[in-house]
């Protein structure tokens, strides 16, 4: 039968039954209904139950009213449910108990909000325990309804429920809430509707179906909720899906010891090992597994328990992930001995069980090659360099609990999740400490370094949101003792205050006393094999951004194709140097600058030398000078305060010395304070005094936008000369050693085309001088780094001399923008994304709208001029999965980011290339 019509802007249909979906509706029932139809198509036990759709959500949140026909549908899906079951919602006989609960397009476990045994009310509690034989189990049933109806729909405080709950149980010397009888339950159910009376000025709803109406309400406003908000936020979700709502018939886990709850994952989400991973609770409703209250069994034990159960739901995970090709989770509950799916996901799952369980199942034939590389997030990728405890160290273990997400860490212990925000912004590194983690403390976790709680299994909140975020979690720790009103942390017998420093494990488990060293991890087999499909499928080649040739090996071990950016400014910064390079800036004429340059030279082709050597083979893309001067000078305020104080030393100490002999108190004062601080003599004051006038000349009002860039090399050619020889006499050297040196130099922040042309004729001087002293040809490519928006309007000009273009797409950003990084990121971006003005951080995502328009004009024009101009990007968005997609679609030829990153870029590479292949089938399919 089909139910659910009703007019909306735009829809034909509300609400689905079960059996009128199936999993290719996820837009419209969300996630969970989507899998909820497709279970029940293929036969699964899927209690029967119907979906309102997720258009239905955005249309309430948009007016804060159902759309019309929304409540009839509602009473259509409500009456087949009754005739599916022979059950009365309402009735006092056997009544029909429904759980509602969210479910969006995109998974985000815990975020929004769920309601279990709706129907009870002071009626319906004595059919259900007349129907059941079982008043201990009719009362615990509307208990939980209270509180969850109370905390969800009315927004009561969960504390206050749990508050009386504790009460109780003290007061009868029960131990959890299994021990509690008849009479304890029915003594809270009242206590909890005179709490909802005196919190919510109303008395609580008798009257089932305004239940279902509110509850509906409810869910639909949790899509707004703060928790989902920060969410989305973190995981990129948009803000316009909303979620559907899922409405089934109750099934019971808390009717007995043949009856249960739990969570089974069919690959183990923390290493991807084959292997059911889950937990179980006996006699128990959904909540408590994920809650914490009660310890989980393992899944394993309930093959002891409950074997044809167990058998049953063996059969149930491997048919499920066959069907879905991919790893889930799934709830279950066992009512009386029967088992029920009551939904299934793909599993959140850490980086490193994302791989492997990728891996193995092309293997196992389940995934093709391809399939196997777009199931990996190059996002989650960078969470497998997770850094871990050196195993050489001395480590003071103060407990162990359950190692719930991998990775190791340190930081302060803090102990509710705004104080961890705040010392987060703050750039304290910080462990949040909880006897529990709940929806409201995702802030917290985004914020922290790791996770440690006191109570919780491996499926309990802080285990799942921890293992998504890839960070490290510990859970279920029954030493650690929080005592939130003395901000005191126990743990065993010692004791620690909010503030102190503590490291742990995810991996194993331990907490640990004090800040630990940690070493870097090593790339598993199946992540390498990943990758080497991925190499195979790309278009784009992945170079690194690298200074050095430590960092140039690193990058070539984690599969750089070359260097897309080398800082040639970063070399002067050594002490040995420095004062050269500062002996160069300060000098007066061109004479002394050459002869500064002279002794830097030497210095420079050493560097070049050993970062050419390192990527031997492939190309080294050199940036000469790009800094304004005044940078490699000591900062003006701090050498303005220095020379103060020198003045004043050498006056002091002069006046000791006076005419007068200085025999008064102030003379000796004085002659005291000039023998025990004199720090500096005439000279050096003399010097400090000229580095200063110099600092104030070289100042500039905007830095950024001043001299700096090719403009450096055009007033001062001496720089770029210099630079240019060295990169020659380098390559020279090499290839005379047999060595395939290959660099390519680039000038930095032109935006006319006269600047690459003098520059460029500056660099071919040197290289001409080079081939003539050594005899060897080092002609390279020459090209520019395009990082304002002239210089894209004018490529098609600009590549008249140049051999490649690499996009700087930071400063790009930048003078695209009109923003200032740092003052923008400090001040207005947080309000931006928080109010929606800008979706992403555009100096973390390649803003395709603005940048990206100028970055695919500049390859169009470029490459007008020049077919086989070479285009590439250096800046940090070379590195970032939505972006790298942009820059495959605008043609570049490689992207360059930071070494640990090279593995994310080669991925996404792949990912970007597969999906374009993909589209193109499915064009021609049509």
């Amino acid at each position: 039968m089909e139910v659910g019509g009703g007019s909306g802007p735009g829809w034909d249909k509300l609400l689905y039954m079960f059996e009128e979906g199936n999993a290719r509706m996820r837009q419209i029932l969300g996630g969970k209904g989507a899998n909820l139809a497709e279970m029940t198509r293929i036969g699964l036990p899927v209690p029967p139950g119907f979906t309102i759709t997720a258009q239905a959500c955005v249309y309430y949140s948009a007016t804060g009213s159902f759309p019309s026909g929304l409540d009839e549908a509602l009473d259509d899906g409500i009456r087949a449910l009754e005739r599916r079951t022979g059950k009365s919602f309402g009735g006092e006989g056997e009544p029909l108990l429904l759980s509602v609960r969210s479910g969006a397009a995109v998974s985000m476990p815990g975020m929004m909000d769920t309601i279990l045994n709706l129907g009870l009310n002071d009626r319906t509690v004595r059919g259900l325990a007349g129907a059941t034989g079982d008043l201990r189990f009719a009362l615990d049933c509307y208990r939980r309804f209270l509180t969850m109806f109370g905390n969800v729909v009315l927004r009561i405080p969960h504390d206050r429920f749990e508050d009386r709950l504790s009460a109780e149980k003290a007061r009868v010397n029960a131990r959890y809430d299994v021990d509690l009888g008849p009479e304890s339950l029915e003594r809270l159910c009242g206590e909890y509707k005179q709490l909802i009376r005196a919190s919510s000025g109303s008395d609580f709803p008798q009257d089932p179906r305004q239940q279902l109406a509110m509850a509906v309400r409810a869910v639909f406003e949790s899509w707004n909720n703060p928790r989902a908000r920060v969410y989305r936020q973190v995981n990129r979700i948009p803000d316009d899906l909303g979620t559907a709502v899922n409405v089934q018939c109750m099934v019971f886990g808390n009717t007995g010891s043949d009856s249960g709850t739990g969570v089974v994952f069919t690959r183990d989400p923390a290493t991807g090992a084959r292997e059911l991973y889950g937990e179980y609770l006996p006699n128990a409703q959904g909540e408590d597994v994920v809650a914490g209250i009660r310890t989980p069994r393992p899944i394993s034990q309930l093959a002891g328990d409950m074997p044809q159960v167990y058998q049953e739901l063996v059969r149930l995970c491997e048919l499920l992930e066959r069907h879905y090709a991919d790893i889930q989770d799934i709830e279950f509950t066992v009512e009386h001995g029967r088992l029920y799916v009551l939904q299934t996901r793909a599993a959140k799952r850490t980086a490193a069980a994302a791989v492997k369980a990728a891996w193995d199942m092309a293997q196992e034939g389940l995934l093709s090659r391809e399939e196997a590389v777009l199931r990996v997030d190059p996002d989650q990728v960078v969470k497998l360099l997770h850094r871990n405890i050196d195993p050489r160290a001395k480590l003071e273990v103060l407990a162990t609990g359950l190692p719930a997400s991998p990775g190791a860490a340190s930081g302060r212990v803090v102990l509710d999740a705004d104080r961890a925000e705040e010392l987060g912004q703050q750039g304290e590194r910080v462990i949040l400490v909880r006897p529990e983690t709940t929806p409201d403390d995702i802030h917290g976790i985004v914020a922290a370094q790791g996770v440690l709680t006191s109570r919780g299994g491996m499926t309990c909140h802080a285990a799942i949101v921890a293992r998504h975020m890839g960070k490290p979690c510990v859970v279920g720790c029954d030493a650690v003792r929080v005592e939130p009103d003395s901000r005191e942390l126990r743990i065993g017998e010692r004791r620690l205050r909010e503030g102190d420093l503590i490291s742990i494990d995810g991996a194993t488990g331990r907490v640990i006393l004090g800040e630990v060293p940690l070493v870097e991890p090593e790339l598993s087999p199946e992540f390498q094999g990943i990758l080497a499909w991925a190499d195979e499928f790309r278009r784009l080649k992945v170079r690194a951004n690298a200074d050095t040739p430590q960092d140039a090996q690193k990058a070539r071990s984690l599969g750089a194709q070359g260097i897309g950016l080398c800082r040639t400014e970063h070399m002067f910064m050594d002490a040995g140097r420095l004062p050269v390079m500062q002996e160069m800036i300060m000098a007066e004429t061109e004479e002394e600058r050459k002869r500064a340059l002279d002794r830097l030279l030497p210095m420079q082709q050493k560097d070049f030398e050993g970062i050419l050597k390192a990527m031997e083979g492939y190309p080294v893309t050199i940036r000469l000078l790009d800094p304004p001067l005044h940078e490699f000078l000591p900062n003006v305020e701090e050498l303005a305060v220095e020379v103060a104080k020198g003045r004043l030393l050498l006056e002091l100490e002069g006046g000791d010395a006076g005419p007068s002999g200085g025999a008064g108190a102030a003379g000796e004062g004085g002659a005291r304070v000039g023998r025990s601080s004199r720090a500096i003599s005439p000279g050096d004051l003399a010097r400090k005094e000229e580095v200063l006038r110099k600092a104030r000349a070289l100042a500039e009002f905007n830095p950024m936008l001043g001299l700096r860039g090719c403009r450096l090399g055009i007033v001062y050619p001496e720089i770029y000369h210099m630079q240019a020889r060295a990169i020659f006499l380098a390559t020279a050297a090499l290839r005379r050693a047999g060595i395939d040196a290959r660099p390519e130099i680039m000038m930095p922040l032109v935006g006319h085309p006269r600047e690459l042309e003098v520059t460029r004729a500056l660099v071919q001087q040197a290289a001409e001088e080079v081939r003539r002293e050594t005899g060897v040809d080092v002609t390279c490519p020459i090209g520019t780094m395009i990082e304002v928006p002239r210089a894209c309007v004018a490529a098609d000009r600009v590549a008249d001399h140049a051999d490649f273009f690499s996009f700087g797409t930071n400063d790009l950003t930048q003078t695209t923008f009109g923003f200032s990084r740092d003052d923008a990121e400090g001040k207005f971006l947080p309000i931006y994304l928080e109010q929606g003005i800008l979706r992403d951080n555009p100096f973390a995502v390649l803003d395709g709208d603005g940048v990206g328009v100028l970055v695919e004009m500049a390859c169009r024009l470029g490459r007008k001029t020049r077919p086989d101009l070479k285009l590439g990007v250096c800046g940090e968005h070379g590195g970032e999965p939505r972006s790298i997609a942009l820059f495959h679609r605008f043609g570049l030829d490689y992207v360059s980011c930071s070494p640990y990153r090279v593995p994310i870029a080669r991925l996404a590479a792949a990912q970007a290339q597969l999906r374009e292949t993909v589209g193109e089938r499915e064009k021609v399919g049509e």
